[in-house]
């Protein structure tokens, strides 16, 4: 392919499209649209175009396998095969894995290396890509990072805390979120790990108290239930919470540490500071030490937690999150956060207002609420309007490459490290954001533009710009032709490759190859032009006649033009923001 990849004139008529698409395109919600009470959408299966849309919204990436079987079940169908996939633990590999590090002379550990290995591994491959797909939604929001200087050495706990959001991804809200409170890793990340009551001038980290408000359940301002901004007299926010507040809730979130043991007197105040204690206290669930728990009065968002007689730090952490599951903020603010990562960067408040009342009546049951999401009404309209949809982040840009063309492993072990890199990786990394607000805000609007001018978000544009686009155009470009990964020890390539057979056997038939690749990368809606420009390009690249002894030139003609329509499919407008 580098040869025909050195035609700048249609590289470069790709690159403008896609810079005009990631300026101008808003990647939102299409407004109002008819549907019955529920909003889901009902009627006959879904064509192949219909069912690659759908897989781009719900799994890592659609394959011609997948759309083939939505549209034999249907998306109903589809969803109850999915939610009773089992999910298979990160956890268990990086336990397999640290054994036989630990076998070596001198024994290894495990690091994120090994975690980024299990996650490539399921994205492209788990058959559970429903709850692949949430999870990954879920770690955007309930964000830990590797990038943290202390979470960076406790791997396998990290891994632990992805696989509890996969066990959760179709369950109890409020289950999930105390979950997430009584993690380790979100205890040291969010520094409510060995946090003490008042004592002289100490007080109560707040860190917490603050980001479970403002990210994990309620937002800053409140809201009404299709998600608008409730507004005061003067036509400004409400904010849903100030300084006594989070003071308040800081004083919940006290006595809790490291997992000691299954009795209470494993719970000294050595192990509470850090001291040595079980190997599993890692992963497991951080225990209450009712020495360290404010006993006093806990008041917040308007309720008060009565004083108690004898300090009892689970019962304080019960209350306080059944108040804040409940809180009537939390189904349209999280509703929306949800719709965001899989739908549409700007949903009309009607489709919030759907889903947010199953969130509700459901009592915050996920299963239904991404049921809600992906079959309303809204989510399964095709649009080409300007406000539709959202910017294909990039590692979901490159998890549909890999999914799309049946990327597998060498080695077997998926050997990707960081894809951190916006020069010449995907300025992204699995649980590697640089702050708790996931790599994107949630109410990004991109400056100087015309989907700023228009007041809409679109929080995957925070990490474009000059050097991202180049960046993910130059890591395609050598994982198109050269897989990607690392190399095993004695490897001669990349350890993840792509198989282009199906694309191969079309490479003599431009227009059929180009219609391929849309179906599978674009759910059908490339524009007539585009395909054009992708055709030419394909046309360029000469297959010499056969004369019985240049078979070998042949494949490779084949084989070059298969490469360069999944490249420039790659660079489509189309293909960057998921309609």
């Amino acid at each position: 392919m580098a040869g025909v990849i050195s035609n700048w004139q249609t590289l470069r008529r790709f690159a403008g499209a896609a810079a005009l698409a990631l300026l101008v395109s808003a990647c939102g919600g299409s407004g109002s649209s008819s549907s019955g009470p529920s909003g889901q959408q009902s009627g006959p299966p879904p064509t192949a175009a219909e069912a690659s849309r759908f897989l781009s919204q719900a799994t890592m990436g659609p394959t011609q396998a997948s759309i083939d079987y939505l549209m034999k079940v249907g998306y109903q169908g589809w969803l109850n095969d999915q939610f009773n996939k089992p999910m298979r633990p990160h956890f268990d590999y990086m336990q397999a894995r640290q054994a036989e590090l630990q076998a070596l002379s001198p024994p290894q550990s495990v690091g994120q290396n090994e975690f980024f290995q299990s996650w490539w591994g399921q994205a492209l491959g788990s058959e559970d890509q429903l709850r692949q797909r949430v999870t990954f939604a879920l770690s955007e929001i309930f964000v830990v990072s590797f990038q943290n200087d202390t979470t960076v050495n406790y791997p396998r706990g990290m891994a632990s805390y992805y696989d509890m959001l996969a066990k959760n991804a179709f369950g109890s809200y409020r289950t999930l979120l105390e979950d997430v409170s009584r993690h380790p890793m979100m205890g040291i990340y969010l520094t409510h790990m060995r946090n003490q009551k008042a004592a002289g001038t100490r007080v109560p980290d707040e860190n917490y108290a603050r980001e479970i408000m403002q990210l994990f359940s309620i937002g800053l301002f409140q809201l009404n239930p299709d998600g608008t901004l409730k507004l005061d007299s003067n036509g400004r926010p409400i904010e849903t919470y100030g300084d006594d507040d989070i003071k308040g809730l800081s004083r919940v979130f006290t006595g809790f540490s490291w997992y000691a043991g299954p009795n209470m007197a494993d719970r000294t105040d050595s192990r509470f500071f850090g001291g040595a204690g079980p190997a599993e206290r890692e992963w497991t669930p951080m225990q209450g030490y009712a020495k360290f728990h404010e006993t006093g009065e806990k008041r917040f968002l308007g309720t008060t937690l009565a004083a108690q007689t004898t300090a009892d730090p689970d019962a304080s952490l019960k209350a306080a999150l059944d108040f804040i599951a409940n809180h009537p903020n939390t189904a349209p603010f999280i509703s929306k956060l949800l719709i965001q990562r899989l739908v549409s960067s700007n949903p009309s408040p009607a489709y919030v207002g759907r889903v947010s009342n199953v969130f509700r009546t459901s009592n915050g049951d996920l299963k239904q609420v991404v049921t809600a999401i992906l079959l309303d009404t809204e989510a399964r309209t095709a649009s080409t309007a300007n406000n539709v949809g959202k910017l294909r982040e990039p590692i979901l840009r490159a998890t549909a490459w890999g999914r799309a063309f049946g990327a597998t492993s060498d080695s077997s072990r998926f050997l990707m490290g960081s894809t951190d890199d916006p020069g010449g990786s995907l300025s992204q990394t699995p649980l590697r954001s640089p702050t708790v607000f996931n790599f994107f805000r949630a109410g990004y609007v991109p400056p100087n533009s015309a989907a700023g001018a228009a007041s809409l978000t679109a929080p995957e544009f925070q990490i474009v710009h000059e050097t991202s686009v180049v960046g993910y155009m130059n890591f395609m470009r050598n994982a198109v032709q050269n897989g990607i990964g690392g190399r095993a020890a004695g490897a001669t390539r990349n350890d993840i490759q792509p198989n282009y057979t199906a694309e191969i056997a079309l490479a003599d038939k431009p227009e059929d190859l180009v219609n391929r690749l849309d179906m599978l990368l674009t759910g059908g809606t490339m524009t007539t032009a585009n395909k054009q420009i992708i055709r030419d390009a394909v046309n360029a690249v000469a297959i010499p006649a056969s004369n019985g002894s240049n078979q070998a030139q042949i494949d490779a003609a084949k084989l070059t033009r298969a490469r360069l329509g999944v490249y420039l499919t790659l660079a489509a407008p189309e293909f960057l923001i998921q309609k």
